[in-house]
Order: structure tokens, then sequence, then C-alpha cells
């Protein structure tokens, strides 16, 4: 059963159950991805459905920092409990030291050596990481390598 057909199925269990909630934001993820289908002109495979289901999770994550900004903790709330609900149809998070293990690959397979090495090393990592990571910390972590990839390269030549 791919991903879509498996939101669908849990919508009607929601509606069934009584769950407005679940029902609610599953109906948004549905929607949306109803539309990247239009825009596409074409299905979704379960790749391009799970980004679309990433962007819904990160929305909220964005919405829930809003809303404790405002002093809205109420609509935070909220927010996070839909998180909880889309984050039951994402594959398992990589850990800090998983996407490190990950960087450490794509440095070697790219021949990364700086910073200016920095999207090559990304495009690598993209769909290793996809859904399963944030893409503001596997950046960071690519920084952090080629940055000490750089200083190690510069104290070797000087030594």
């Amino acid at each position: 059963m791919s991903l879509q057909q498996r939101i669908q199925t849990d919508i009607a269990i929601a509606m069934r159950g009584g769950e407005t909630l679940r029902r609610d934001v599953l109906r948004m993820v549905s929607s949306a991805a109803h539309y990247a289908e239009k825009r596409n002109g074409k299905p979704l495979t379960d790749d391009e459905f799970l980004a679309v289901l990433s962007r819904e999770v990160k929305t909220r994550r964005e919405s829930v920092e809003a809303f404790r900004g405002g002093g809205r903790e109420d609509l935070a709330t909220k927010e996070e409990a839909e998180i909880a609900i889309l984050s039951d149809y994402l594959p398992q998070p990589l850990s800090d030291s998983e996407i490190s293990e990950l960087v450490r690959q794509a440095i070697a397979a790219t021949g990364a050596a700086s910073a200016r090495d920095m999207g090559k090393v990304m495009g690598w990592l993209a769909p290793r990481t996809r859904a399963r990571a944030d893409g503001r910390r596997v950046s960071e972590l690519v920084g952090q390598a080629l940055a000490r990839a750089d200083v190690s390269a510069h104290d070797g030549g000087s030594a």
C-alpha cells in the first residue's frame, strides 16, 4: 500500500472514530498532495509525497516558533499535535551521529576539500536525508566538517 493510500484509509478510520483533528490534518496533507499533482501534471511518487509531507511538518514547526514568540501557547500546542500526527507517516529521523557519518561519506565520495564544495556535498546528501533530517541541521554539519577539512588542509600545507 502506498503512503497516499494509507493516508486515505486513515482518513476514513479517523472519520469513523470521531478523531476530528487527525481527520483534518490528514485531509490537509491529502489536499496539498493533490495540488502538487496538479502542478506537476502527474501522480506523485512515494518520494514526492514524502516531500509534501515533510514540507507540511516544516511549516507547522515554523508556526510553533511563531506562535510561541507571540505568546499563543494554545495554537503552538495544536500545531505540535498536528506534527505528531504527521510524524507517524515519516521515516525514522536520522540522529546527529548518523548524519555526521553520511556527511563523512559524502565528503569522501565527492572529493570535497573546502567550503566551496558545499553544493556538491549537499547534492550527494539530499536524496539520502530527505524527510529524515532537517536540511538546516545537515547543512550546519556539512559546513563544520568542510571547515575542519579546510583548516587541516591549510595546516598540512604549512607544516
